[in-house]
C-alpha cells in the first residue's frame, strides 16, 4: 500500500495558470498540455527564482530534502519537455496548502485555509459555523488551540522565536544570519 502524501506548503498560488507556446508549426500538432503541480511550481520558483538551496527550500515547504529534490527534478523535467516538444504548461493540482489566508472557527476550533483566493470564506468547512476569524486579524493567543505552539524558524540556521499572531513569519528576520523566518508548528502535551 502506498504511503500517504503529506501536503506541501506553498507560499502563494502562481499569478498565472500556465504558459502556451506560439509559432507557425504548433497549430498543426495539437498535443496534450503538461500539468505542473503547485508543489513543482513552488520548488522551481524557490530554487531558480529565489535562489534557495535544496535544504533551505525543503524547510520552507515543510518536506524532507530528498522529497524536495524529487519534486524539483520532476518540475525541471516537465518544463524541459514542454520547451523541447512545444507543449502547453498548465499549473494546477497537487496536495498542497498555502501559507497565507488561514482561518479559525470559533465554534469547533478548526484551522483551515482558503486556497481559492477569489472566493471569500463565509463558513467553517468542518462544522458550517459562520463564526470564523482570519489568523492575520487580531486574535488573542487565548482563542487559539492550546495544544499547538507556533514558532517562527530560520530555514538557514534553525534559530526559533515565538510566533506572534498578526505578524507573518516572513516579515521577521533571523537575529543570527538575517534570513526571513518561516512558520513551524510544534505539538505540545
Amino acid at each position: 500500500m502506498a504511503r500517504l502524501k503529506i501536503p506541501r506548503k506553498v507560499t502563494n498560488p502562481p499569478i498565472v495558470k500556465g504558459f502556451k507556446p506560439y509559432g507557425p508549426d504548433l497549430d498543426i500538432k495539437k498535443k496534450e498540455p503538461l500539468i505542473l503541480n503547485f508543489e513543482e511550481y513552488e520548488a522551481f520558483r524557490m530554487c531558480d527564482y529565489d535562489m534557495y538551496n535544496h535544504h533551505q527550500a525543503s524547510v520552507l515547504m515543510n518536506v524532507s530534502r530528498p522529497t524536495f529534490t524529487r519534486i524539483y527534478a520532476s518540475a525541471r523535467m516537465k518544463i524541459s519537455k514542454a520547451f523541447v516538444e512545444g507543449r502547453q504548461i498548465e499549473i494546477e493540482g497537487g496536495k498542497v496548502y498555502f501559507d497565507s489566508d488561514w482561518y479559525q472557527c470559533n465554534s469547533c476550533g478548526c484551522d483551515f485555509n482558503n486556497p481559492q483566493k477569489n472566493i471569500p470564506v463565509q463558513k467553517c468547512p468542518l462544522c458550517g459555523s459562520p463564526s470564523i476569524v482570519r489568523h492575520t486579524d487580531d486574535i488573542s493567543e487565548n482563542n487559539l488551540n492550546n495544544s499547538i505552539q507556533d514558532m517562527c524558524i530560520c530555514p538557514k540556521c534553525g534559530f526559533t522565536k515565538q510566533h506572534h499572531y498578526g505578524i507573518p513569519c516572513r516579515n521577521e528576520i533571523c537575529l543570527t544570519c538575517k534570513t526571513p523566518l518561516t512558520r513551524k508548528h510544534y505539538q505540545t502535551k
